[in-house]
């Protein structure tokens, strides 16, 4: 193992709505900052920072956020459904967030405290990418099949029993910086090491790519 997972980060080019809306759908807490502010929970792995960026979102979201949660309830937080789930045969319901970012509703009952159930991947290679993770955070890959498709999972990255990291193939490639990504514990030579490539350094953590161009940053442990 050498990386332990540390949050998500989610670019945002507005002000504070889109931190309050995932504080609400993922059963966290909002804290305005000089920022956009961001996602609080009572584990670190549970939040979510807010960045801002000048860009606006301008393809589907290669990185998106899985959630437990009533369709009807995200809209109410500001959420608008691209495709229900009684249309599409699948279990879940496809929806955006105010910032037009797509991210997938599963109904549950009963809903746990903490909601996010699982983050999607589109890859060109999931098994690639999901085994260099896996191996990143000392885990395994688990392959699905099933009639909703195929796909490779990744559990046991935090201690949250039910979180997935979710490795789906797609026919593009990755064109434009992630506007999701996640931040790790640990090393940068040891990342390089496995095969990440170095972007930027900001002083206080450094950002690295996967083998598919994934951004992510990593702080010292």
């Amino acid at each position: 193992m050498i990386a332990r997972f540390k949050e998500l980060c989610m670019d945002t080019t507005g002000g504070e709505e889109l931190g309050r809306f995932w504080a609400a759908a993922v059963g966290a807490t909002f804290q305005p900052g000089g920022g956009p502010g961001d996602v609080i929970g009572e584990l670190e792995y549970q939040g979510i920072a807010m960045c801002p960026v000048p860009e606006a979102r301008t393809v589907k979201h290669r990185v998106h956020l899985d959630v437990y949660g009533e369709p009807a309830d995200l809209e109410a937080l500001g959420a608008t459904i691209v495709l229900p789930a009684e249309e599409s045969g699948f279990r879940w319901t496809v929806m955006k967030d105010p910032e037009g970012g797509e991210f997938c509703a599963f109904v549950r009952d009963p809903l746990p405290a903490y909601k996010l159930h699982g983050i999607g991947v589109d890859c060109r290679d999931p098994e690639l990418v999901a085994t260099w993770w896996a191996q990143a955070f000392g885990r395994e890959t688990t392959y699905n099949d099933n009639e909703h498709g195929s796909w490779w999972t990744v559990e046991g990255v935090t201690d949250d029993p039910i979180l997935t990291m979710d490795f789906v193939a797609v026919p593009e490639p990755k064109t434009v910086k992630n506007r999701i990504h996640w931040d790790v514990y640990g090393e940068v030579a040891d990342f390089e090491a496995h095969g990440a490539t170095p972007l930027w350094d900001t002083g206080r953590w450094r950002t690295l790519a996967d083998p598919e161009g994934n951004e992510f940053c990593v702080f010292s442990k």
